[in-house]
């Protein structure tokens, strides 16, 4: 019985204050039966303790699952009567760090909830939380992260910033975070330079903002904070790199043309594209700007861009890439018969390719 005492002792660690008197398995859940402690409890109103007892109440709280399966503590509480004169006071016994008031959950299975919706939220912190038997549905899950008290008294010393799309297109926002700790410390409602540059005031203890290309963040941070050290964030110091690689890779076009013999200034596609940038750099000669010339144009703003970055119009090109598709086993069968009759019907062609169908197939 004593290595019976100790494994519970073990197991519920957690409930040490109170007092274990019976553990029942009842299949899918573990009820623990006990009780507090008798000594004397200390009363809400004027602080004298108290061990006089005027009745017992039973408290049912969730505990945290063990082997799988839901744990419920049912602990008899007492009521006592406080004995300063004139308080006239009855109060239940709280036992901190286990039972908490009004509380139907006892505090570490609480602080588990907390840490599960502060990653995941309603929906699915429900559902993650079922998978380890805690009942609990999403809009406990989202009163419990509401319940959690905002941090207070953070400086940050290095912070992160970015904008994120809360509807593309349309509404975008900043998030702001902490580099060191990966942590995000606020959300701010847009983009602009003046609502970034309100934060950075008053947050005056940043010395490093870790950013992305944006002029505007850029300039935020130097009208704020003028010396704080602006650096590229590793995604996008990585992504240029990329892109600046691949661009220059496409301005040696006609190397790889020549080299693949595969001309890239055949097609209409082509001429459009030399026409385009002959007629963009042709306005902006003249002293004309990328909203005037995408307007003159009748081309998006974003495009009129990246024909003005183009230096010269090798840089626009492609070199036409094939790929394959369905009607490759059948190409020799169908130039044969169209070099017979070129008058012959397409849908002709296709009913003779689907009898070939097998012998192609072999073929290939």
């Amino acid at each position: 019985m004593k290595d019976v005492n100790e494994l519970v002792q073990m197991v519920f660690s957690g409930l040490s204050p109170l007092v274990i008197e019976e553990v029942t398995d009842e299949g899918e859940r573990i009820v623990v039966r006990a009780r507090t402690p008798t000594e004397a409890a200390v009363c809400p109103v004027c602080g004298a303790p108290s061990g006089r007892v005027h009745g017992y109440q039973l408290r049912t709280v969730a505990d945290v699952p063990v082997d799988g399966r839901r744990v419920v503590v049912r602990v008899r509480v007492r009521r006592l009567v406080c004995p300063t004169r004139g308080c006239c006071h009855t109060f239940r016994e709280q036992v901190p760090g286990v039972l908490e008031r009004y509380q139907r959950r006892t505090a570490r299975l609480t602080r588990q909830v907390k840490a599960v919706v502060k990653e995941l939220a309603g929906r699915a912190g429900a559902r993650l939380l079922a998978v380890l038997a805690v009942g609990l549905s999403r809009h406990t899950a989202l009163r419990t992260l509401l319940r959690i008290p905002l941090p207070t008294g953070r400086r940050p010393r290095v912070i992160g910033v970015d904008d994120f799309a809360l509807r593309r297109r349309h509404r975008y926002a900043t998030v702001v975070s902490d580099a060191e700790t990966h942590e995000r410390i606020d959300v701010l409602p847009d983009r602009t330079a003046d609502t970034l540059e309100a934060w950075l005031r008053d947050h005056p203890d940043v010395e490093v903002v870790c950013r992305d290309a944006s002029t505007t963040y850029a300039e935020a941070i130097r009208r704020a904070l003028p010396d704080a050290v602006q650096v590229g964030d590793r995604w996008h110091v990585w992504h240029n790199l990329c892109e600046a690689a691949l661009s220059e890779v496409k301005a040696h076009s006609t190397c790889w043309a020549a080299v693949l013999d595969a001309p890239i200034y055949d097609g209409p596609r082509a001429q459009t594209t030399l026409e385009r940038w002959h007629q963009v750099h042709e306005l902006l000669d003249k002293g004309v700007g990328l909203l005037e010339c995408a307007r003159r144009l009748q081309l998006a703003l974003n495009t009129v861009k990246r024909y003005a970055r183009a230096d010269r119009p090798e840089r626009m090109l492609r070199v036409p890439k094939y790929r394959a598709s369905l009607v490759d086993p059948y190409r020799e069968h169908l130039r044969k018969r169209r070099a017979e009759d070129p008058a012959v019907p397409v849908s002709h062609l296709f009913e003779s390719s689907k009898r070939s169908r097998p012998s192609a197939s072999r073929a290939a």
